[in-house]
């Protein structure tokens, strides 16, 4: 896929996110939700996006941190370590975030490593990721007992997931099996590479310091949600900052469980929905809320995305005209 197709498929997520704000603001008064933007106190916004900045620093500290764990870093200075992980936030509106492999692809046209063997990175990304969330949503589930449930079942089967990809002689096991299938003798092999990387990760003091790093990450968006609420005009309080921090954890769980692009729509109501019954907001000013915070977590690294993806294309211009990536 050339970079012009993948701007494309950018290009048609963010119509299907204004799309959704549209929608869930004709719901919702879009005349009240002006209001409410035109009322918001935009001298936060700096502090706002300093704390998803913040968050992206930290995620991309943990993804040079597997980088180096793996032993894959040779001839990936921390510039091109850095530009590989921001770039690949251009996939952030892709089902579960997968898309964001595509930092495989990268990784590759620099030192040429296979994409098999450090795939395992992004789904041990995505793990330690859900596992902050988790945590952080913990903080505050005395705030929303009807969300015990789904608690309890997401990490009931991320703690499943672990022990077993954690037993070798499960997983490769299940290897076997593939490769006893047609095609499989092609399959299993990357599997396997897939399978060592992915175990090494899943040690437990690697995952441990990664999860550590997730839940301070995270928390600091979950700090920017806040100060959005705060410059809507609710009051700031600790019980304000829990209320945030489940909110935004909650949401963005539910929005990765449903394996929409981005969550598009699932996180959006669920914060919405949220809002109103826990903090009190108006509907348009839940809305209002959610439609600010969206901008300034997944849209904004969509496009700092898109500007590191384009200097590393100019960067490494000599190695091909296209940045490659899977169909």
């Amino acid at each position: 896929m050339s970079l012009k197709t993948l701007q494309g498929k950018i290009f048609a997520s963010l119509l299907l996110g204004l799309a959704v704000l549209v929608v869930i603001g004709l719901v919702s008064d879009l005349r009240e939700v002006g209001r409410d933007l035109g009322a918001f106190r935009w001298a936060l916004l700096p502090a706002i996006l300093g704390f998803t900045l913040l968050n992206y620093l930290l995620r991309g500290m943990k993804w040079d941190y597997y980088l180096r764990r793996l032993g894959l870093g040779d001839g990936v200075g921390r510039l091109d370590s850095g530009l590989i992980f921001t770039a690949g936030m251009v996939m952030a509106v892709t089902p579960g975030k997968l898309g964001e492999v595509f930092k495989s692809y990268l990784l590759r046209r620099v030192n040429g490593v296979s994409v098999s063997v450090s795939a395992p990175i992004v789904l041990a990304e995505r793990l330690t990721d859900g596992l902050a969330m988790l945590l952080l949503m913990a903080l505050g589930l005395t705030l929303y007992p009807p969300a015990r449930f789904l608690f309890v079942v997401l990490l009931v089967a991320t703690v499943v997931g672990i022990l077993v990809a954690q037993s070798r002689t499960i997983s490769m096991g299940v290897i076997d099996r593939v490769e006893g299938l047609p095609l499989g003798g092609r399959v299993a092999p990357k599997l396997r590479n897939i399978y060592t990387s992915t175990a090494q990760l899943l040690d437990w003091r690697i995952l441990l310091v990664s999860t550590a790093i997730s839940v301070v990450s995270w928390g600091f968006e979950c700090v920017a949600f806040y100060y959005v609420l705060a410059g809507l005009g609710v009051i700031g309080t600790p019980l304000l900052l829990l209320q945030a921090t489940f909110i935004f954890a909650a949401s963005t769980l539910f929005g990765l469980v449903s394996f929409l692009p981005g969550g598009l729509g699932a996180s959006e109501v669920s914060s919405v929905g949220l809002l109103v019954a826990l903090v009190g907001q108006s509907a348009s000013a839940a809305t209002t809320a959610t439609i600010i915070i969206r901008f300034c977590t997944l849209w904004f690294g969509v496009m700092i995305g898109a500007a590191a993806l384009a200097w590393f294309g100019r960067r490494h211009a000599e190695r091909g005209e296209q940045v490659q990536m899977p169909t």
